[in-house]
């Protein structure tokens, strides 16, 4: 049995309304074009924080060159080589210098795209698994990449159901007890929530955390911060390990993903927190092999409609939000009217006796 609800995110009563603009009819959504929303005023993770060193690299946000590298240890990011010689223009997203603000956190270099005066760290998504200051094992980590637009490697993401056809060999089938899925929004994040009541023990941790049960209680949380593009994923399996996982889809261009992950399984058994973050290798295969034929799809005009199920309700939610939030942009409204540093931990189920930084 699947049961399924849709939750405004509560707001206390002095707070601004949970989203402006007018609203997006349900015809729309389902013509919408991804790579058409182009997101600014928001911190991007661009790269993790070991890859950036003395030697420039390079990196991009919607085809906008981005060089980092340090400076007495410090990064620097900048839309200009530091040893090009400048005779083009600076773009708005940059100071006089051409730098972009830049900061690190929870392992990971933030670059903000917008107007550099509006930067601040008030608007950083809430990671509440990852130490601030950074130092997980590398093995811990990843980069991927997606050849298609990041709406849609998101919007493939929030449907935490896809996980048990397309990769079953990970994370188990659809069977169980009872299931249900709840999702949670507000201007500029979507929630879903997934509890399956003895579900089919996931093939990973019945190989490499030893669970004998035939079956799993499984609580699976997606969270998708809309601006920047980046998802947390919390899976608490019991019996089993807790997985989370900070899942950035950022737009290098409009139809190809860059995702800088980190699986914190510091609190799994020692083989599952080895091999866990490489499933992510395997998993992102399977899902590209989904999504990068649908990206060039969505850039060719067509009178046909998207269909959609009751089953597809977070992904209806996703784009209405990200609809609403590019077309308030539009209008040139960039200011956040909910908070994305707010802790999280409650809505993900986050342990926090796990996860004391």
């Amino acid at each position: 049995m699947l049961d399924i609800a849709d939750h405004p995110a509560s707001h206390d009563d002095n707070s601004a309304p949970p989203s402006g603009g007018s609203p997006i009819a349900m015809n729309v959504v389902n013509r919408w074009v991804p790579h058409n929303i182009v997101m600014r005023d928001s911190w991007f993770p661009v790269a993790h924080d070991y890859s950036v060193t003395g030697k420039p690299v390079r990196r991009a946000v919607y085809s906008n060159p981005i060089f980092l590298w340090r400076d007495n240890g410090v990064v620097v990011a900048s839309e200009f080589h530091p040893n090009e010689r400048v005779v083009r223009d600076k773009s708005d997203y940059t100071d006089a210098r051409g730098r972009y603000p830049v900061m690190e956190h929870y392992g990971v270099v933030w670059i903000w795209l917008g107007n550099p005066l509006a930067a601040d760290l008030r608007h950083l998504p809430s990671l509440p698994f990852l130490p601030p200051k950074g130092g997980l094992p590398r093995h811990m980590t990843a980069t991927v990449r997606f050849e298609s637009a990041a709406p849609i490697s998101l919007e493939n993401l929030i449907d935490l159901t896809h996980a048990d056809f397309l990769h079953a060999d990970v994370v188990g089938d659809e069977r169980s007890d009872s299931e249900t899925i709840e999702t949670y929004y507000d201007s500029e994040t979507v929630t879903m929530v997934r509890t399956c009541v003895n579900k089919s023990v996931a093939p990973v941790m019945k190989f490499f955390s030893g669970i004998k049960q035939p079956t799993q209680n499984v609580r699976q949380v997606i969270r998708i911060y809309l601006r920047s593009h980046c998802a947390i994923a919390y899976g608490r399996f019991s019996p089993g390990d807790d997985v989370p996982l900070f899942h950035p889809c950022t737009p290098e261009t409009r139809d190809r993903t860059r995702m800088e992950m980190v699986m914190n399984t510091s609190n799994a058994g020692r083989m599952f927190s080895y091999v866990m973050p490489k499933a992510g290798y395997k998993v992102s295969r399977q899902d590209s092999y989904m999504t990068s034929p649908q990206s060039p799809r969505y850039m060719r005009h067509t009178d046909r409609k998207d269909l959609h199920s009751k089953f597809d309700q977070a992904g209806q939610r996703y784009r209405m939000a990200m609809m609403e939030l590019s077309d308030r942009q539009a209008k040139g409204d960039f200011a956040y009217r909910d908070n994305v540093s707010a802790d999280c931990s409650d809505i993900i189920g986050l342990r926090k006796e796990l996860f004391q930084f």
